[in-house]
């Protein structure tokens, strides 16, 4: 009898342990999608200011931007003077580009999602996230690092074969507390890096903790990088579908 009931204990602990671990321990695609869902929320408005380096010279950009779910995003260009009034609207798959000196709607096809956006080191596609981290790739825990303080999952992202980005891989590093991402290196077809993206000035945002700056540098091109910071972001807003049209975009200020 005591066999049995020390059999049994050691079942229940077995199993009450297990159950633990899940919980403390999410997959990869769990703590990919919950660092996904950190910086998107249900909705969001922030506005911004990118800064393009390169070696002879500098330049800056603020917008202001609006998201909701994977589906929906509206930026508005506010500056500097003769780029304000620009808007780039992304619905589902579609992404258009207002440009109002031209008065000149301009549709932007998939094969120009991985263009340069404003002349910067990030894409139209990073902009408005049309590719998604967590469909379009299989996702694997390589390990446990340290950056700035924080412990960190190490992750590895590898494309489905039938997923439409252009990256080979990529490799993240999301905080084990926070789930908010602290670095991603991008890695082309033949498995060569080339960019490096920093995150930093972790700062609370009403309800979150998240990094407010980002860097991005194309390590082939020396002396390049640009950085976006974070002047006012608000999430889980309440946005119409009919806020992300095309008559809208003529519209917003």
């Amino acid at each position: 009898m005591k066999t049995i009931i020390k059999a049994v204990f050691y079942v229940v602990f077995i199993l009450f342990t297990t159950n633990i671990n899940a919980q403390e321990s999410p997959d990869a695609r769990q703590i990919i999608d919950k660092a996904n869902q950190l910086m998107r929320g249900n909705s969001s408005y922030m506005e911004a200011t990118m800064k393009i380096i390169r070696p002879t010279w500098d330049r800056t950009l603020s917008f202001k931007a609006w998201a909701r779910g994977t589906d929906y995003s509206l930026i508005y260009i506010t500056a500097p003077a003769k780029e304000k009034g620009q808007v780039f609207l992304k619905r589902g798959k579609e992404m258009w580009n207002w440009v109002p000196s031209i008065e000149r709607m301009i549709k932007i096809p998939p094969s120009m999602m991985m263009q340069s956006w404003m002349g910067s080191d990030m894409t139209n596609d990073d902009l408005v996230k049309e590719s998604s981290i967590v469909e379009d790739y299989f996702h694997k825990v390589l390990g446990e690092e340290t950056i700035e303080g924080y412990v960190c999952y190490k992750l590895e992202l590898v494309p489905k074969e039938d997923a439409a980005v252009v990256w080979g891989k990529i490799i993240s590093w999301i905080s084990k507390e926070e789930f908010f991402t602290l670095k991603n290196e991008y890695y082309d077809e033949f498995g060569d890096l080339i960019n490096l993206e920093v995150l930093s000035k972790i700062e609370n945002v009403g309800d979150r903790t998240i990094p407010t700056y980002f860097e991005m540098i194309p390590l082939e091109k020396e002396g390049n990088k640009t950085t976006m910071e974070f002047e006012k972001i608000k999430f889980n807003m309440p946005l119409k579908d009919n806020f992300f049209s095309i008559q809208n975009m003529k519209r917003i200020r």
